[in-house]
């Protein structure tokens, strides 16, 4: 009988397509459940089975797997949506299967909770308050000193995250945030933000499975209008002592959420002389960082993790020392798509490993300042940081997609 990996939804970007790849290389046979399979083309292009569900419900997602285990074995239950690990969790929990603690993610999802584990275990991390009102938000920000940063307390991928520098600004991205009473995928919001202090200083994150560190990651940022991460560099381009400080801080994260079991993303920031933690997020990374630390160290944190998940031990890569770097194509201007580029001609650069354009003619872009601003990207290798990073915006520079602008002084991508 085929062993089933059961994915609880998907991210609509990358990882998700290679999930299902990966448990297929294991000899595995995945299986989606999900509210809307037309939100993942992959899966009819990769004839992936799925099942609707309201994923929303937990109850639900369990029974659906209860249902698959009538003609099947399923061998694990997981997700690589931020949205839906809970659930993924809850449900191979039921099942006797191997995961995370469901409490313990659930819990570590919640930015506030974070906030709150970090202050009392002495985690560095931004000042912040909670606010469930426009006038609550911009008195947390006059006590704390402007600027801030305004965000929901459980959203991804920078969403609805904004550096407010003035009150009225507070108060106005407070009111927005608030009216906004469901996620993108339906789910309800809670009726709170999180104002925080804005720490000055370069991002990066710290790659992690089962506790240990995999990758230190340098992020790349353009906070014009959010915090849409533009490329990021694998390892990050820092001193020894610097990248040690960056793991501590990581570490000592994920102890104060008492997370351990498979991977976590932990984004930080440099600042005041400490390595902060932005927030941790309890999954592996997004923003194709994987693919990067596959093409820099050899090593497949995706096969790892879909492994682990189908209750086998890891085969895990002697890591090399390479360098990898991801650059993104960004709009230059809200309007049309039009044209699009011959991401062929990019794939063919020295050291890209990997080049696509998502954008799609007709498409209508709005920028937001967060990841759905993306309209492809590059992957390249060095024998440096530098030469990776070099060749990776020399490829992404001929991605040009044409877009027909709202606003003809503006530049097209």
């Amino acid at each position: 009988m085929a062993e089933l990996l059961v994915f609880v939804e998907s991210n609509t970007t990358g990882t998700g397509r290679l999930f299902a790849e990966r448990a297929r290389e294991l000899g595995l046979v995945p299986h989606m459940i999900c509210a809307d399979p037309a939100r993942y083309p992959y899966l009819s292009e990769l004839d992936v089975p799925h099942h609707r569900c309201a994923t929303g419900d937990p109850a639900a997602v369990l029974e659906q797997c209860r249902r698959l285990t009538r003609a099947h074995r399923i061998a694990g239950v997981t997700s690589s949506s931020e949205y839906s690990v809970g659930t993924a969790a809850t449900a191979a929990r039921a099942l006797g299967l191997p995961g995370p603690d469901p409490g313990t993610l659930t819990a570590a999802r919640d930015k506030a909770v974070q906030r709150r584990r970090f202050a009392e275990q002495g985690v560095p991390s931004p000042a912040f308050r909670t606010a469930g009102s426009p006038r609550e938000a911009a008195k947390a920000a006059a006590e704390l000193g402007l600027p801030v940063v305004v965000k929901p307390p459980g959203r991804s991928g920078s969403l609805g995250v904004r550096r407010c520098d003035t009150l009225e600004a507070v108060a106005a991205h407070t009111a927005l945030l608030l009216a906004t009473t469901a996620d993108e995928r339906g789910n309800p919001l809670p009726a709170s933000v999180l104002v925080e202090t804005y720490l000055d200083g370069p991002e990066f994150s710290v790659e992690m499975f089962d506790g240990e560190v995999r990758a230190v990651v340098g992020k790349h940022l353009d906070q014009a209008r959010g915090f849409l991460e533009t490329g990021h560099d694998v390892p990050a381009p820092v001193d020894d002592a610097t990248r040690a400080l960056l793991c501590d801080s990581a570490r000592a994260a994920l102890a104060a959420l008492r997370l351990g079991w498979g991977a976590a993303h932990v984004e930080l920031r440099l600042a005041g002389g400490r390595a902060q933690v932005v927030e941790v997020n309890p999954r592996l990374a997004g923003g194709m960082i994987p693919q990067a630390v596959l093409a820099a160290t050899g090593q497949d944190l995706i096969t790892e993790l879909m492994a682990l998940t189908a209750g086998r031990v890891p085969a895990r890569a002697p890591a090399r020392a390479g360098c990898a770097a991801i650059r993104f194509v960004v709009p230059g201007a809200d309007g049309e798509v039009r044209t699009l580029p011959d991401v062929a001609a990019a794939r063919r650069l020295p050291g890209v490993v990997d080049a696509a354009v998502t954008a799609r003619p007709g498409q209508r872009i709005t920028r937001q300042g967060t990841f759905l601003d993306r309209l492809g990207h590059v992957v390249a290798v060095g024998e440096t940081p530098r030469q990776a990073a070099d060749r990776a915006e020399q490829a992404v520079r001929t991605l040009s997609v044409g877009i027909s602008s709202d606003d003809p002084g503006e530049a097209r991508t």
